[in-house]
């Protein structure tokens, strides 16, 4: 009986340490995202639009990419409705084709219609090789519109990346 007391405490004791541990990352991840935000802000003052428009928006305020003919990217975010921060999100990229290098940036995926944040947030959504970003440059977003509800872009942090290749964007979603 002393064991099985013992081998329950341990376990519950794991769990909890387990919990707290992913806590401090999802909130290390927000308050990172709520940076990423005024940065996009700051950085083109068109943005303001899609954040007070759209019916929600996901942030990635940390991507990590590298390539040499295969590329791999990962980051995780925060996912927001209507302004407020409602999950998180985790995103895998996988390509091939000519590229090469290494670079960290931040991306916010912007969702026009509650349709389509409700299709990210089930689990459906990803991006073909279609799919484009807008880089994040004075006066990029003039232009941009939503493509099938949703419009992305992203801002480079650090690196250098060549890339002239195909994949997709895989993401999953996990409420609070």
């Amino acid at each position: 009986m002393k064991i099985r007391n013992l081998i329950v405490t341990m376990a519950l004791s794991l769990v909890t340490a387990f919990s707290f541990a992913q806590n401090r990352d999802d909130m290390r991840v927000m308050k990172d995202a709520e940076k990423a935000i005024s940065t996009f802000k700051s950085s083109d003052k068109g943005l303001e639009k899609f954040f007070t428009n759209s019916s929600g928006y996901v942030v990635f305020p940390n991507v990590g990419e590298g390539a040499l003919i295969i590329g791999a990217a990962s980051g995780n975010g925060v996912v927001y409705n209507d302004g407020k921060a409602i999950g998180m999100a985790s995103m895998k990229k996988l390509d091939i084709g000519l590229q090469a290098g290494g670079e960290a940036y931040m991306q916010v995926i912007f969702f026009e219609t509650e349709d389509a944040l409700n299709e990210f947030k089930q689990g459906n959504f990803e991006f073909s090789a279609e799919a484009k970003a807008v880089i994040v440059d004075k006066g990029a977003s003039k232009n941009a519109n939503y493509n099938e509800g949703v419009v992305t872009f992203a801002k480079s942090k650090a690196g250098a990346m060549a890339d002239a290749s195909i994949g997709g964007q895989k993401f999953k979603y996990s409420e609070f």
